[in-house]
């Protein structure tokens, strides 16, 4: 398998995020193509909530999930419903046959690879002519929040350049659409769409879990591992991520780019 550095890692802080995520509020831009009988292949699949969210929409069409971290498919696999199926495999190596899906997905992938554009290759390899392939990816430098603050604006440049040090691309929203180009894709449609944190509610939820990613996850051992960061330095931001949470006028948003690409 490659050898790509997850800048997250597999903190519970990092999976608190991932299983928020449901179809609705991550892959509305792919809903139409998700057709009852359709087979897809989520990549990347995570603790597989999206997954088990396309398996809803497609059935009786089989879903596969896979992802290359086996505790987390393990997760995946104990609540998998009959038509879902969840797997260790490399996105640069996937085991299947050419043209195996309807749809092939990934949601915030490419951002983490050292080479997107051979994730996508492969991707459309296993996806049947005149299929879809699509992908969702964050661009944290587009990244926006109230009130400003200079610890959150440190611990944004220190997240570019612990990814950049894994040889990833964090803004890899905006370079969706080349990524699609050089892989070969000539018919991409492209989009975006934001998250938004604002309700008491959403503000705890959102500054709690980077509080935390900042001081446990793997991409605070990275910083630390590198000397990209101090642990006074990212105790200081844990500090402003809290003090962030509890404001009453606070609002972060997060711009996500997105294609489909026909095969």
């Amino acid at each position: 398998m490659a050898q790509d550095v997850y800048t997250h890692g597999h903190h519970e802080s990092v999976l608190r995020s991932h299983r928020w995520r449901t179809a609705e509020n991550s892959a509305a831009y792919l809903l139409a193509d998700l057709a009852p009988g359709t087979s897809v292949l989520d990549v990347g699949c995570g603790p597989g909530t999206i997954t088990r969210d396309f398996a809803a929409r497609v059935s009786p069409g089989r879903v596969t999930g896979v992802d290359n971290a086996a505790a987390v498919v393990a997760g995946a696999s104990a609540e998998a419903p009959a038509n879902a199926e969840f797997r260790v495999a490399d996105v640069y190596a996937l085991p299947f046959p050419d043209g195996s899906f309807d749809v092939v997905h990934a949601h915030q992938v490419l951002q983490h690879l050292t080479d997107p554009v051979a994730a996508l290759r492969e991707m459309r390899r296993v996806c049947r002519p005149g299929g879809i392939v699509a992908a969702r990816d964050a661009d944290y430098a587009a990244m926006t929040w109230y009130p400003r603050s200079p610890a959150l604006a440190d611990w944004l440049d220190l997240y570019e350049r612990v990814a950049r040090s894994n040889g990833a691309e964090p803004d890899a929203g905006r370079h969706l659409l080349a990524w699609a180009r050089e892989a070969g894709f000539a018919d991409v449609a492209c989009s975006a769409t934001a998250w938004c944190f604002a309700t008491g509610p959403e503000r705890e939820w959102w500054g709690g879990l980077w509080a935390d990613r900042v001081r446990e996850s793997g991409f605070a051992d990275q910083a630390l591992a590198r000397e990209l960061a101090t642990e006074a330095e990212l105790d200081r931001m844990a500090a402003a991520w809290r003090e962030w949470a509890r404001s009453e006028a606070a609002w972060f948003a997060v711009l996500n780019g997105e294609i489909r690409c026909r095969r």
